[in-house]
């Protein structure tokens, strides 16, 4: 039996900190993508049936994950972006309808909501770094406020906000809850019935360790009829085995907003990946990237001209930290890092840094030393 580091047998040198962008596999994930290759080289779709066990089994733990009533209020789906627009327009809106978002958001979590403006929605942003982020937030919610959609943790900035406070506040004003999860979930633990999500959604292939291509939309049951739908074909139907059926109903689970044929090769991997991440439980994968980002900010501390972006205090971060550095033009540094194998973003103003709940103190710490280096010349 081998351990967590021989899941991540990384080059010689390559310090890895960018599970914020795309994450490297485990060697599960590849070794389940290598079978399916295989045995569909040899037997092509003969054991079809058994591919829908592990699809199965991966809704089960995307359910677990985002600690959803049912695993039938979960769809799979191509990405983050493909879940927000599911929402966007299915919702039955109207001219004057309001949507909050912050001025730090991603595009996917903001360019859907603004696409709006022809049905007379406004989108309204709303400063997170002035006074209480959530008070703002829930401030800024009035009569014509329909809906809020938030990043659970902001990707420049780490900012991770208090969603149970939001999904309160929201549920008391009678406002919609959507949470862009992305940069939460598999980092740490996500509850949504606790933060009252109307959806959630996020994509494999960051901090759930999995390909790109396949995400995860939790659509509250009682709101899954709601949203009108816009693709139509034979797997989102009700007796979707039943080709010869003429009469046709629409799937009351979340496969409603599933019309085609899935990413079964997605399927394989991302299920390996999650088998991981609950072997190691999310709490102590929590933990354990708790420890690495403090390492992070104690090293980053010492090292002159350093200016830091993202929040120090452990209840406002998740696994992203962002900095400056003096002298620096934020292009060249990500160059010279690059120059050096330390794998990294430049977001938000700054280099931004993302270790995960594995990543070895050997890589931070030569993260570290690269950046003493260059900041003292």
């Amino acid at each position: 039996m081998y351990g967590i580091h021989d899941e991540f047998p990384q080059l010689p040198g390559l310090r890895y900190l960018n599970h914020a962008a795309v994450a490297p596999w485990p060697r599960r994930a590849v070794l389940a993508v290598n079978r399916f290759a295989e045995q569909n080289a040899r037997c092509g779709a003969r054991d079809y049936a058994d591919w829908l066990v592990v699809e199965s089994r991966l809704r089960e733990r995307l359910q677990r994950l985002l600690n959803a009533p049912s695993s039938a209020d979960i769809a799979l789906v191509k990405n983050t972006s493909e879940a927000l627009s599911f929402v966007a327009f299915g919702l039955d809106w109207q001219a004057g309808d309001q949507v909050l978002i912050s001025d730090e958001e991603f595009p996917s979590n903001r360019v859907v909501w603004e696409a709006l403006k022809p049905l007379g929605v406004e989108v309204r942003q709303v400063n997170l770094q002035q006074g209480d982020a959530e008070a703002n937030l829930l401030d800024a919610c009035g009569p014509r406020t329909r809906l809020m959609s938030i990043s659970a943790v902001q990707y420049a900035s780490g900012l991770r906000l208090d969603l149970q406070r939001l999904g309160d506040g929201c549920r008391q004003r009678g406002v919609m809850f959507c949470v862009d999860a992305i940069q939460q979930l598999g980092a740490l633990p996500f509850d949504a019935q606790a933060c009252q999500c109307a959806f959630a959604m996020a994509d494999g292939h960051k901090w759930l360790l999995g390909p790109e291509g396949l995400g995860a939309f939790y659509c509250r049951s009682d709101l899954c009829e709601q949203l009108k739908l816009h693709e139509y074909g034979w797997h989102m139907l009700e007796d979707t085995g039943d080709f010869q059926r003429q009469e046709w109903h629409i799937a009351r689970s979340a496969r409603r907003f599933e019309c085609g044929s899935p990413n079964m090769l997605g399927a394989m991997a991302l299920e390996a990946s999650l088998s991981l991440l609950e072997e190691v439980g999310l709490v102590e994968v929590g933990k354990a990237l708790q420890e690495r980002v403090q390492w992070l900010l104690d090293g980053l501390a010492r090292i002159p001209g350093v200016s830091l972006h993202s929040p120090r205090e452990p209840g406002r971060r998740a696994g992203i930290v962002t900095f400056s550095l003096a002298g620096w033009d934020n292009r060249v540094l990500f160059q010279r890092l690059r120059d050096e194998q330390v794998i990294c973003a430049q977001r938000g103003g700054g280099i931004r840094l993302s270790p995960h709940f594995y990543s070895e103190a050997r890589v931070i710490e030569e993260t570290l030393q690269v950046l003493h280096q260059l900041a003292t010349g």
